[in-house]
């Protein structure tokens, strides 16, 4: 353990009894889902945005959203998973949160979704926390459904210490993935429509503003 992210955690407020059963039944079973430190960020970040409405792509077992959800009580939020059984798992867990009524859960691949399902829908505030390696595809379908103002939260952009490495000591069945992360932050903070920024906490996260 760092000694400064031990450190910051204890300065973290205790989370209610169900996410502390989430972070355990993650740990348990081998589920990812955002460090702590980073989940505290991304929460204090939507705290001064204020967003009404939220897209997250890849919802895992609920924990990001429920978070969210819990704090940020007039947010509604749309989250799409492709994995059946992550789908049943979140769903019980967010009507044990009796968040049901402001998280829907949809089941897909976030790639293969038809653009029609948000051909009316704008969203304040997308998050980003799905397959790696695959952002910019991400990024570009679904941007266009972000309102002007609005802003994207990708995390994993350090995927746990991967991309520190020279690609010489990445695993070789990793590297396609390092590197297309990399392009992807290089792309994104280039990209004229966006004010982007690099926060080191969790896992690396990149928050961008739609111009």
């Amino acid at each position: 353990m760092d000694p400064k992210e031990d450190y910051i955690k204890k300065l973290i407020k205790p989370r209610a009894d169900i996410f502390i059963e989430m972070e355990q039944y993650a740990k348990e079973h081998h589920v990812p889902i955002m460090q702590l430190t980073g989940m505290e960020s991304l929460i204090h970040l939507l705290s001064l945005q204020k967003p009404n409405s939220l897209l997250e792509l890849g919802t895992a077992i609920g924990y990001s959203s429920m978070r969210i959800a819990s704090k940020l009580e007039n947010v509604n939020i749309v989250t799409i998973e492709r994995d059946k059984e992550k789908v049943v798992i979140a769903n019980q867990f967010i009507e044990r949160a009796n968040l049901h009524n402001r998280i829907q859960v949809i089941e897909g691949d976030a790639l293969e979704i038809s653009d029609d399902l948000f051909r009316d829908t704008h969203f304040d505030a997308i998050f980003i926390d799905a397959a790696k390696g695959q952002y910019k595809k991400f990024f570009e379908k679904y941007a266009p459904f972000l309102k002007d103002g609005g802003v994207i939260y990708c995390d994993n952009l350090l995927l746990n210490g991967l991309s520190d490495l020279p690609m010489s000591e990445v695993p070789r069945r990793k590297r396609t993935m390092v590197r297309n992360q990399h392009q992807f932050t290089e792309w994104l903070i280039d990209h004229p429509d966006y004010d982007t920024s690099f926060l080191p906490v969790g896992d690396g996260m990149l928050i961008s503003i739609k111009r």
